[in-house]
């Protein structure tokens, strides 16, 4: 079996090349082998890679700077994610996409299940939501996977921001009203890898069914509740090192050029039923990424 990376220099990306590995003949992507920017690229892409399964981990993911971009950001999101889906289609290969939960209003008390209606509140939640569309409409086989709150030891993300900000400052002002599930990358990427195994076998007994399957971490924090952890978990105390103070606020304390759902969290019962996935809960993949990289800073 043959699998195409797309964004394989991304957070989820970096972490599929590993997890991927087993299944097959893996191709991996970054951005300068091919940029979704120029969607006119991607058919010739996909069609010399010929593969069987495209994992799409490659996005516009500024989430603040796409209410300034937001053609830009629809055109990577949404029109270059509908030309690897007909591309994809074409093959009769099968698609991997990666969703968002910035495609919901976050008003619900109880977390959004896969059958839940969009209504987007930015820029970024729109893009997406316009790939998602372009899959559903161009008849390929797919599964798209919404996650949310990624963070991995490489990148920019939160934990790393968190990291730096608690050797530079004395005091932390992080929002506290806004729930979810952070989530990492690698537990997305064999996740990830696991599904693709059980698709692949669907589809060779004529049982697979397209869908949407939410893959995040068990359990829900906020923004304030994950820099805790972090700087607990990656910052033990030491004789003459000062624990920086985190002081919970509220969104309205903390404007920012998108809005962000205040229920971020997502429903897992749909993955573990139809392939079963269960990811490690956000606590317990939080220390073992920190154990991976040695944090101690």
């Amino acid at each position: 079996m043959k699998l195409l990376i797309t964004g394989a220099d991304g957070q989820i990306g970096w972490e599929l090349r590993r997890s991927l590995s087993p299944l097959g003949e893996v191709i991996a992507m970054d951005r300068n082998a091919c940029d979704l920017s120029r969607p006119q690229d991607l058919p010739r892409i996909i069609r010399e890679a010929r593969p069987d399964i495209v994992v799409n981990a490659a996005a516009y993911t500024a989430v603040d700077k796409a209410e300034e971009e937001e053609a830009l950001a629809t055109m990577i999101n949404g029109a270059a994610v509908g030309v690897i889906a007909e591309e994809t289609r074409k093959l009769g290969a099968l698609l991997i996409h990666y969703y968002t939960d910035y495609v919901f209003v976050g008003m619900k008390d109880t977390p959004y299940t896969e059958d839940d209606h969009p209504h987007p509140i930015s820029a970024y939640g729109r893009s997406k939501l316009a790939g998602e569309r372009a899959i559903e409409q161009c008849g390929a086989e797919y599964l798209i996977l919404r996650t949310s709150w990624i963070y991995a030891a490489r990148g920019r993300n939160f934990l790393n921001t968190i990291l730096r900000l608690a050797r530079e400052r004395d005091e932390l002002r992080i929002v506290a009203d806004q729930l979810g599930a952070p989530t990492w990358a690698r537990e997305i990427a064999n996740a990830t890898a696991f599904i693709a195994r059980k698709a692949r076998h669907e589809r060779e007994k004529s049982g697979f069914v397209s869908g949407i399957f939410n893959v995040t971490a068990a359990g829900e924090t906020s923004w304030f509740g994950f820099a805790q952890a972090i700087i607990d978990y990656a910052r033990p105390p030491k004789a003459g090192r000062k624990r920086p103070k985190i002081q919970p606020i509220s969104s309205l304390e903390y404007p920012t050029a998108a809005a962000r759902p205040k229920n971020s969290r997502l429903a897992e019962d749909r993955v573990a039923q139809r392939f079963g996935v269960a990811l490690m809960d956000w606590k317990s993949a939080l220390k073992a990424c920190i154990k991976s990289a040695s944090f101690d800073v």
